[in-house]
């Protein structure tokens, strides 16, 4: 089994869950952002990641996952540099958001093909700019999107989510397990509990 992600957050994810697997990134471009297509954006990206690992590994089954934060409509990535993930916080202060994953899982010799979008609401506590400034001096949020990881000083940000965590984190690993299951992929681990250690991205 191939995850075609350089994420170590949906490793660490699919790990736990107890599967073995390769990491193998998918270098394809992703594509832009589009208000208003968040779904589509998320599952298209990851079918792209997915089938061009398995044309390259057709023996193989092969997960590729897209996550984007969407606000209003707004598709909002990660941020370009510290000023454009603080103007993301802000933005997001006191609001509901959407986290969505698209999620794609191929065996081009087996002809399986599995697609699916899963979406998460978190609401934000408000909180000003001194509350914004003192989490990004706690986390590392470039390399997330939204500008933040919900299990990284997240209580600070975070008052309450309705879904999946771990669809938050980057993978909704529970949804994919079941679909593992249902084309004969088991883990050969017993699952791993503590899943709140990530960040989605």
């Amino acid at each position: 089994m191939i995850l075609a992600s350089a994420s170590p957050r949906r490793a660490d994810l699919l790990h736990r869950a107890g599967f073995r697997f390769e990491v193998l990134p998918a270098s394809v471009e992703e594509l832009p952002a589009v208000p208003g297509t968040a779904p589509d954006v998320a599952l298209r990206n990851a079918e792209r990641k997915a089938d061009f690992m398995a044309a390259s590994h057709p023996e193989s089954t092969v997960i590729g996952a897209d996550t984007v934060v969407e606000l209003d409509g707004m598709i909002l990535g990660k941020p370009a540099d510290p000023d454009d993930a603080l103007r993301i916080l802000m933005l997001l202060s006191g609001k509901r958001h959407n986290v969505l994953t698209g999620v794609c899982i191929r065996n081009a010799s087996r002809n399986i093909r599995i697609i699916f979008t899963d979406c998460t609401g978190v609401w934000f506590r408000p909180f000003d700019i001194d509350t914004a400034k003192l989490y990004m001096s706690r986390v590392n949020v470039l390399d997330k999107a939204g500008a933040y990881g919900i299990q990284e000083q997240g209580d600070m940000l975070v008052e309450r989510i309705d879904g999946l965590f771990s669809n938050i984190v980057g993978l909704p690993v529970e949804r994919v397990a079941e679909s593992l299951r249902l084309i004969g992929e088991e883990p050969e681990e017993s699952p791993h509990t503590n899943e709140k250690e990530s960040a989605h991205e």
